[in-house]
């Protein structure tokens, strides 16, 4: 069996992720990170989906550096943007931005991909119905992939770990779709840059979700606040 580590954070793209490299017939190491976000919400949500793909290894990486990034993600006292405002008075990189996120999760993910003879990291960027991160981007990946072919012994030596993103270039609504045809548990994920029992449905990550699903023309099965579930 080919082994892959695939970044679970729990939420909508990387379940469905997961469900792709599982498709390809990938035996999945899935990585979860608590980088100290606000809440603890979609770390039990990738656990369930962890659990329900029966992965054969979850392995959970705390890192305590949440209080030292200059993030709404990750710092209580910086207000959370919604409804496609930013908060902070300018119009390009949210203040969701995770300084170094993905490069962090990336290069320990690959690591660890090494250490165990996995041939890829799966990672579920997408650079289309995104928030405009720049370590989502096309461009990201590929420099990250550079990096493992000149920066690493598999890379010097031989071929090197590969990053796969496989949703990079679809739409939300394409998302949706395909984790609809891989019959991806939706109920069990969590988008929500908030915390609590429902969905907030007005922050970034919320408002895509919904876009995709509607554009899809179907429901999701999780709960927001101030909609019926039904």
């Amino acid at each position: 069996m080919v082994l892959a580590v695939v970044l679970l954070s729990g939420g909508l793209d990387s379940s469905t992720a997961l469900a792709i490299a599982s498709e390809k017939g990938y035996d999945v190491v899935a990585l979860t990170f608590n980088y100290g976000q606000r809440h603890m919400r979609e770390l039990e949500s990738a656990r369930r989906i962890a659990e329900h793909y029966n992965v054969k290894s979850h392995v959970e990486i705390f890192l305590g550096i949440g209080q030292h990034l200059q993030s709404s993600l990750t710092r209580s006292e910086l207000e959370l943007p919604s409804d496609g405002e930013h908060t902070d008075g300018t119009s390009g990189i949210p203040t969701t931005y995770v300084p170094g996120r993905n490069m962090v999760f990336l290069s320990v993910a690959s690591a660890i991909a090494e250490g165990i003879g996995a041939d890829a990291v799966v990672i579920a960027a997408n650079a289309v119905d995104f928030s405009g991160y720049p370590d989502c981007t096309p461009e990201f990946i590929e420099g990250f992939q550079r990096l493992l072919e000149v920066g690493t012994k598999r890379g010097v030596e031989g071929p090197p770990v590969r990053v796969e993103a496989p949703l990079l270039r679809m739409s939300k609504e394409d998302i949706v779709r395909e984790a609809l045809r891989l019959e991806v548990p939706l109920e069990l994920t969590w988008s929500c840059y908030s915390g609590g029992e429902r969905a907030c449905g007005t922050c970034d990550s919320c408002r895509l979700r919904l876009r995709g699903f509607a554009e899809a023309e179907t429901h999701d099965p999780i709960a927001y606040e101030g909609r019926d579930e039904a």
